[in-house]
């Protein structure tokens, strides 16, 4: 079965007693990670529990094919019901996990298999078989955003005690990194920064929050959209180097894009760019302030709205033309470059 993105966390902090096994996957493998030490806490009640929890990579079934079955099917020396963790499976391990739910169901009981993966086409043989097996579940991991990350900010600092106004939970979403593991190790600092505190200001947040991705993808937009392709071709390479992906560039150029159409907007109604940028919720970095500005000053509402049609349709390449995505995403920032009146620093 496939779990809705709505039930994914409930469904692994709770997995029903008629689930024998759950594929957990996507691209956001801080998410993966987390739900599937969710999962196994539910049943094992530890994940360092040495006779109810076991885990292996697949390199463990090349030297033996039936371990996923045997350890699955193993009941527990001390009681209680056993999980089995696979990490970083891949289509290779589908026959062995294929053979394992069937042996699973036929003895009716069993450890609760978790394989962790990252990112499955819908073609995927692993992906297919947990969504049409019978006591089987499949939960998708997409990164963090929009009211997803909002939501993650809220509910780590009501947590901790701690309120934000919604200006300030908007900033902090918008500059974490998409990945969960990140963002919470960033919240968690955020947290221990503001001890004490029943509240946290623009500030605080500004503070602290400052992941490497958050930092990366702000490199790179500001690079592109204020025609800077000597420093965008140095963010690219530093993105691809930590793994941010190219959807997520396409995406945070898209919503600096929006920040800009709406401050070009108030300047076509009269403001100044100073006063433009006021009305901007988040407001925009102090430190960014001068490239806003100046980025203020090169881009038109035409050129906007194409700028975003060239992203849209980069991102809909990236998903179904076959093309590998970094040649697609880099060849939309330089057009936008382009679009923003491209020049070299010397």
């Amino acid at each position: 079965m496939k779990v809705p993105p709505a039930r994914a966390d409930a469904f692994a902090k709770a997995p029903p007693d008629d689930i024998r096994a759950i594929l957990i996957y996507g691209p956001d493998l801080g998410l993966v990670r987390e739900r599937a030490e969710a999962a196994a806490i539910a049943i094992a009640g530890s994940l360092s529990d040495p006779f109810n929890v076991v885990e292996f990579t697949p390199s463990a079934l090349k030297d033996e094919p039936s371990k996923l079955t045997d350890e699955a099917c193993a009941m527990s020396m001390m009681g209680g019901r056993r999980v089995v963790r696979l990490r970083d499976a891949t289509d290779g391990v589908a026959k062995a996990a294929t053979e394992t739910l069937a042996a699973t169901e036929q003895s009716g009981d069993g450890a609760l298999i978790i394989i962790e993966a990252g990112d499955l086409s819908p073609r995927s043989k692993l992906r297919a078989l947990f969504e049409k097996t019978d006591g089987a579940a499949a939960i998708a991991c997409y990164m963090d955003e929009g009211a997803g990350l909002d939501d993650l900010v809220r509910k780590s600092l009501g947590d901790a005690g701690i309120s934000a106004t919604g200006d300030v939970v908007s900033w902090i979403a918008g500059n974490l990194g998409s990945d969960r593991m990140v963002s919470r190790m960033e919240l968690e600092k955020l947290t221990l920064y503001a001890a004490g505190q029943s509240e946290i200001t623009l500030e605080d947040a500004q503070a602290v929050i400052g992941d490497a991705a958050a930092v990366t993808l702000d490199d790179v937009v500001y690079a592109a959209t204020g025609g800077n392709l000597k420093g965008l071709t140095v963010a690219l390479a530093r993105a691809r180097f930590e793994g941010v992906a190219s959807i997520a560039i396409l995406r945070a150029a898209s919503r600096h894009l929006s920040r800009l159409e709406e401050a070009v907007a108030a300047m076509t109604g009269g403001a100044n760019p100073d006063s433009a940028m006021k009305t901007l919720r988040p407001p925009v970095f102090f430190k960014q302030q001068n490239s806003f500005r100046n980025q203020l000053q090169r881009w038109r509402p035409q050129t906007l709205s194409r700028a975003r049609t060239e992203l849209i349709q980069a991102e809909i390449d990236c998903k179904t033309t076959g093309m590998p995505d970094e040649a697609v995403c880099e060849r939309a920032l330089m057009r936008l470059a382009a679009m923003a009146g491209a020049r070299v620093p010397r």
